[in-house]
């Protein structure tokens, strides 16, 4: 029997037309469920959920290859159990995120959408220096929670812009350190100290809702927050309030706690930039992740080394 793979329908413009050369591929839209089969691949998309019960309908499944760095959609443990591999997207879109997240902190600190709307609104009268004034990044201190690759572009991309660093991290970075003069705290104390805090851990049971409403009274009044990471680290009920009150100076959000729902106390709050999960949207970016999906089916196929595991056959976490 021909092997037979599934691969979400959104990649197929990403990828080459003949992406798993002698695999009989099934393209899988995002708003059909996982068909039962004897397909031995599935590449999903975030969005799409890999649990018992679809891996109960994919008896001679081998591999899933998630086109995302996360793997939060994923039940590693059911998959440990029948012994299938499952591969990440690391590195390839730790420059588009990086940059997405600069970007989001440039337009709160310097509002944005405040400016935007005032000429929308036909209200801007002219030149006023005490109009829209915002935070200046030289001098002003950058909270990275979670150094790992896009938390450490994110902050050299900062140095580069003369703000002081510091960050939260369960191991130290030595060279980071080295590098920009990054200080490791408590997220307790990088909280207290940070004019800026930027979100940038995996979401996991112990950090889903990790910034909650002690967590933002702990900020200073007037600290802004970003988050390109994941929705859930974050209590949007607790940050809505945070935004309303004032003591919270304003947020840059691309991720959602249950996307595609957004917050309407989010999206319409003047000192909110939110946007659409574009973190790794660039061409060469989304090129390079479904590319790299698909080298890891090829390699498991093929008996090679898996170019990007998160999880091999025998249930050991990589």
């Amino acid at each position: 029997m021909r092997t037979r793979a599934l691969i979400a329908a959104e990649l197929r413009e990403l990828l080459d037309p003949d992406p798993l050369p002698g695999v009989e591929v099934t393209w899988l839209p995002s708003d059909v469920g996982t068909p039962a089969g004897p397909h031995a691949a599935i590449v999903p998309l975030l969005s799409r959920g890999i649990g018992a019960a679809e891996l109960a309908g994919l008896p001679r499944l081998r591999i899933v290859a998630n086109c995302a760095v996360g793997v939060d959609n994923i039940d590693l443990a059911a998959c440990a159990a029948r012994g299938v591999v499952v591969t990440n997207t690391p590195d390839v879109l730790t420059d588009a995120t990086a940059d997405l997240t600069l970007a989001l902190l440039l337009a709160v600190a310097r509002r944005f959408k405040e400016g935007q709307t005032l000429l929308d609104a036909g209200a801007w009268t002219g030149w006023d220096p005490r109009q829209l004034l915002g935070l200046e990044l030289r001098g002003a201190t950058l909270g990275i929670v979670g150094a790992g690759r896009i938390g450490r572009a994110v902050g050299r991309r900062a140095h580069a812009f003369g703000m002081r660093l510091c960050y939260a991290s369960r191991t130290p970075q030595s060279t980071f350190e080295l590098e920009t003069g990054a200080l490791r705290l408590s997220l307790e104390d990088l909280l207290a100290r940070s004019d800026v805090v930027t979100l940038h851990v995996p979401s996991q049971p112990d950090t889903r809702g990790m910034i909650g409403a002690a967590e933002l009274a702990r900020m200073q009044r007037g600290a802004l927050l970003v988050n390109t990471a994941r929705g859930d680290l974050v209590d949007e009920g607790a940050l809505v309030d945070a935004l309303a009150s004032g003591h919270l100076g304003g947020v840059g959000l691309d991720v959602f706690a249950r996307e595609p729902h957004v917050p309407e106390g989010l999206i319409r709050h003047p000192r909110a930039v939110v946007l659409p999960h574009l973190g790794s949207a660039t061409v060469r970016t989304r090129r390079a992740m479904a590319g790299l999906a698909v080298r890891n089916v090829r390699a498991l196929l093929a008996g090679e080394p898996l170019v990007s595991p998160v999880l091999v056959g025998d249930g050991r976490r990589r």
